[in-house]
């Protein structure tokens, strides 16, 4: 499932998230060598976050290839600020568009309840609690960890709860054919959140070799919920009602 759009105005441009969008996709072009293969490994080596060493968990020396012949090896000194630009770094163009749709489409919506510079601070907030549940789920883990969707998963969680009936129009792709639904906020996201559960689950054997970061999706969505009636405002809520949802649309290609 894609979203592309919802169906909530805004009153206020959304100039953190635009910044945010900006800030990442240039990351990732300056960098990270716009996904060339020696520089994406050496960013996500030196920027994305160790759990074992955060922790110190994890043997000095110790290591994963990134690539042919580029070793990414734990140091003895855990690199804290690996926390903050880990947020910043992707994996690869389709990990850093699917994440920005994301933020597209509902960051907008958050940072109008948050206002600008509370919506920073929220945004990063999430991010550095969804590095932390990972983190402590795979504390031995010596696979680096990159990617905005922890922090963008907290601005889910706040969507969904500020905003649940609000329909989302939404890709959703079979093989034979492509079809457009506009869901309410709370069936769509719902769906995400039991998806990145049971996903976790599954994968809680194979946790430390590294793949997916589910459990920092579920951090960052629990903490969104739970933080967005700290930072919402309460003046710009009761003036937006929340919208009904009473029916839902497709288009078939």
């Amino acid at each position: 499932m894609f979203p592309y759009k919802d169906e909530n105005p805004t009153e206020k441009p959304a100039v953190i998230t635009v910044a945010l969008i900006l800030a990442n996709v240039l990351a990732f072009i300056f960098v990270q060598g716009a996904g060339a293969a020696g520089p994406l490994a050496r960013s996500v080596c030196d920027l994305g976050l160790i759990p074992g060493e955060i922790l110190q968990r994890a043997r000095p020396g110790s290591g994963v290839e990134l690539a042919p012949g580029m070793m990414c090896v734990v140091g003895a000194v855990p690199k804290y600020w690996t926390v903050i630009t880990s947020m910043f770094m992707h994996g690869g163009w389709l990990h850093l568009i699917g994440n920005m749709l994301f933020l597209w489409v509902f960051g907008n919506n958050i940072e109008d309840a948050t206002g600008h510079g509370k919506f920073l601070i929220f945004y990063l907030l999430c991010g550095v609690a969804a590095a932390a549940t990972q983190t402590f789920v795979s504390p031995h883990s010596v696979v680096p960890m990159v990617g905005a969707s922890g922090a963008i998963s907290g601005v889910l969680g706040a969507y969904i709860l500020l905003y649940p009936r609000v329909r989302v129009h939404t890709l959703i792709i079979l093989p034979i054919y492509i079809t457009s639904v506009a869901l309410p906020a709370y069936v769509m996201l719902g769906y995400w959140i039991i998806l990145q559960v049971l996903s976790g689950l599954f994968s809680l054997s194979e946790v430390e070799k590294g793949g997916v970061a589910f459990f920092a999706h579920i951090g960052g969505f629990v903490t969104g919920l739970v933080l967005v009636r700290l930072f919402a405002s309460e003046d710009v809520l009761r003036r937006r009602p929340t919208p009904p949802a009473t029916y839902y649309r497709y288009r078939t290609n």
